[in-house]
């Protein structure tokens, strides 16, 4: 009897030890499907779960694939990513979870950043997503009109502002509608330019020439933020005051930006990896919206256009770049 006892006091002991030794064991594969290119987020990404225990050469295998914008290369690298039987395959850009969606109903994913993924359907509630799609919803389909907002007060002689979209993707388009249900209520006239491939960038900024808006103001995505540069460019030479969604394009020469933190986004993304590589199901975790939104002005950028924003404005920046 005490011999038994004592054997089972071991097993009692030992086993969260066997367990922990087999989870350090054990090498998780995730996958990230990009719509655009690659990016200071790649890395936030892998910080990210370095920090939750998963490093590469260890106990993680990593794989990227980028369509650099390119939407007739997403499915094949879709089922590129499901054929490498990963565990988890994040998502960036909703055409990207889309591809995966189509290519397996199994695996989890987990999106970063969906702009709409109610109103689209492709969850079923943020609560409750089901399904085997998480992650993380961007707002933004509910900031544009906050942003023009904040625009017409950073330009108060606002007048018609140039937007620029990409009007092949249904959430772009939704986040348009937003700003024009905000310019009625503003007296804002929009200038829509929305575009559907790089060389359409190219043409909007050339009409943008003869149109001569007030402002421009870019929703960026997967076919957008790539030309970000351009557009920035663009803007200081033609002496246009500019909106974006992320601090990265306002740090880049910008005026202004209104959105949650890019970076932020990829580190609760790597949250939501862990907890799924630890048995909980995609479609139980509840999706999560931004809980802080950044508002980043560009000071440099605003007395380069002889702009001078009001001290109320500033107060309220989360960042102000001088």
């Amino acid at each position: 009897m005490h011999i038994g006892t004592l054997v089972l006091a071991l097993i009692v002991l030992y086993a969260p030890l066997a367990v922990d030794a087999q989870q350090v064991s054990r090498v998780a594969t995730i996958a990230v499907l990009v719509g655009g290119g690659s990016g200071p987020s790649s890395e936030s990404f892998r910080q990210a779960l370095r920090d939750l225990g998963w490093a590469e050469r260890r106990n993680l295998i990593l794989e990227y694939r980028f369509a650099e914008g390119r939407l007739d290369r997403l499915p094949a690298l879709a089922e590129e990513l499901v054929q490498l039987q990963a565990d988890v395959i994040v998502t960036v850009s909703r055409p990207a979870t889309d591809a995966v969606r189509q290519a397996t109903k199994t695996i989890p994913i987990v999106m970063v950043a969906d702009g709409d993924p109610v109103g689209t359907g492709l969850v079923a509630s943020l609560a409750r997503p089901g399904g085997n799609i998480t992650g993380l919803a961007s707002l933004d389909t509910d900031l544009g009109g906050k942003r023009l907002e904040l625009l017409k007060e950073a330009v108060p002689n606002l007048s018609r502002v140039a937007v620029l979209w990409n009007s092949g993707d249904i959430v772009m388009t939704r986040s348009f509608n937003q700003i024009e249900v905000a310019a009625q209520r503003f007296g804002v006239t929009l200038q829509p330019f929305g575009v559907r491939d790089a060389a359409d960038v190219d043409n909007a900024l050339a009409s943008m020439m003869r149109t001569r808006p007030d402002a421009l103001f870019m929703i960026a995505d997967r076919l957008t933020g790539p030309r970000a540069r351009q557009v920035i460019d663009f803007a200081a030479k033609t002496k246009l005051p500019t909106m974006f969604d992320f601090k990265g394009f306002v740090t880049a020469g910008g005026l202004m930006a209104y959105g949650p933190n890019r970076f932020e986004l990829y580190r609760r993304a790597a949250m939501y990896v862990d907890k799924i590589l630890k048995g909980a199901k995609a479609g139980h975790l509840p999706v999560e919206q931004p809980m802080v939104i950044e508002l980043v002005i560009n000071l440099n950028t605003a007395k380069a256009l002889g702009l001078t924003i009001a001290p109320s404005l500033l107060l309220r920046a989360d960042q102000v770049i001088e």
